[in-house]
């Protein structure tokens, strides 16, 4: 379809086209060279994290991340049951068994008093999961300190996926750095950009070490082709590290300008009754990645269905919030671990949509996509 508004393109700059042409002009495209050296750098003093290295996609970083915490074949890994399938695919490739966890009702992360109950009950039966996998959902940041804590009082390590969150913190931590092990994505629609990539970093620079080691083909070091045991072609390559330093360059400015067309969204529906949006914690500051509202259909006249027709009608590409893994058919038969039986997660999908949260749209163009809205809902009425 010719869309004429993108969810969320890539918004880049003449600094990211001088980089990458700098990097090709140095002959350094392998998966190895200073761009992808000074990327890594350039990412842990941005988050603050004691090290970071820089891979070919955020499932590849997910994937390693569960390695070097430890989760083996069998285990069981407790995981945000509303995100995007390669939080729980990465769980797979370890042989491991993902058990979803409800989110709360006005944030959508992942919920505290859920994953602690769970905790409790699974201690008590002494059989604790391996590892806990807490989404930061659309941009936004989960409840860390929590989450952190109910991981440590029984000894299960917490990998952050931070792959939507690039930027976003909260109660003064960056994303990505509540867990033992944090991972980042820069796939083509996120706020950074490396074309396809990711990344994981830690405060634990040994676990970074031993990631980067299994990433790199797990190369013995000798000066020959040995290997001891199993790893993978997971490293993120020079030139598209380049490409992400001058994304890194413009974050702050980008995140500004979504937080704006956060804002004009807002205003746009300020009063209109049966549009929510996902609330924003004290002490969090998110990077805005995606604006997504949950859409009441008996009281604003028309649902999510007919929302996201409305929007796709007049060119503008929009999304449905993320459908939770126990519903995904790839994990039919999954039961979710929820407050009271029913899942939060799948109510949001049912009334969800994702607005295009580009920074570059115009106050004008955010006026015709709400109108679009708001027209749905009295076209259904």
């Amino acid at each position: 379809m010719n869309w004429k508004v993108l969810l969320s393109p890539p918004e880049m700059s003449d600094i990211e086209r001088a980089m990458l042409l700098s990097a090709f002009d140095s002959g350094w495209v392998a998966p190895a060279g200073p761009d992808l050296d000074a990327f890594e750098d350039e990412l842990a003093e941005f988050t603050g994290a004691a090290d970071v290295a820089g891979l070919a996609s955020g499932t590849a970083a997910l994937h390693l991340a569960l390695q070097v915490v430890g989760v083996q074949p069998g285990d069981e890994v407790l995981m945000s049951d509303l995100t995007f399938a390669a939080s729980a695919f990465a769980t797979t490739y370890v042989g491991a068994v993902p058990v979803f966890v409800d989110s709360e009702p006005a944030t959508w992360q992942m919920d505290p008093e859920v994953l602690e109950a769970e905790l409790e009950r699974r201690a008590a039966a002494g059989r604790l999961p391996a590892a806990v996998v807490a989404v930061d959902l659309y941009g936004s940041v989960a409840d860390g300190t929590r989450l952190a804590a109910a991981c440590a009082r029984h000894g299960v390590p917490l990998v952050e996926d931070a792959a939507e969150a690039l930027g976003a913190s909260r109660d003064g931590v960056a994303a990505g750095r509540f867990g033992r092990v944090g991972v980042l994505s820069f796939n083509g629609n996120k706020i950074v950009t490396t074309g396809g990539g990711g990344a994981l970093l830690s405060d634990d620079a040994d676990l970074v070490a031993r990631a980067r080691h299994l990433g790199t083909q797990a190369r013995d070091g000798v000066p020959w082709y040995q290997h001891s045991e199993i790893g993978f072609n997971y490293r993120m390559g020079n030139l598209n590290a380049a490409v992400g330093r001058g994304q890194l360059a413009t974050l702050t400015e980008r995140m500004e300008r979504r937080a704006v067309v956060r804002r004009w969204y807002e205003q746009e529906f300020a009063g209109v009754e049966g549009v929510r949006f996902q609330a924003v914690p004290d002490g969090c500051s998110p990077n805005h990645w995606l604006t997504t509202v949950e859409i009441d259909e008996a009281v604003f006249g028309a649902g999510a269905a007919e929302v996201l027709a409305a929007l796709r009608a007049d060119g503008i590409e929009a999304r449905r919030g993320f459908c939770p893994m126990h519903l995904q058919p790839v994990f039919a038969g999954s039961v979710p671990v929820t407050a009271g039986g029913s899942s939060v997660a799948a109510a949001h999908f049912g009334c969800s949509v994702s607005l295009p949260s580009s920074g570059r749209l115009t106050r004008e163009q955010v006026e015709w996509i709400a109108g679009t809205v708001r027209a749905a809902g009295r076209l259904a009425a």
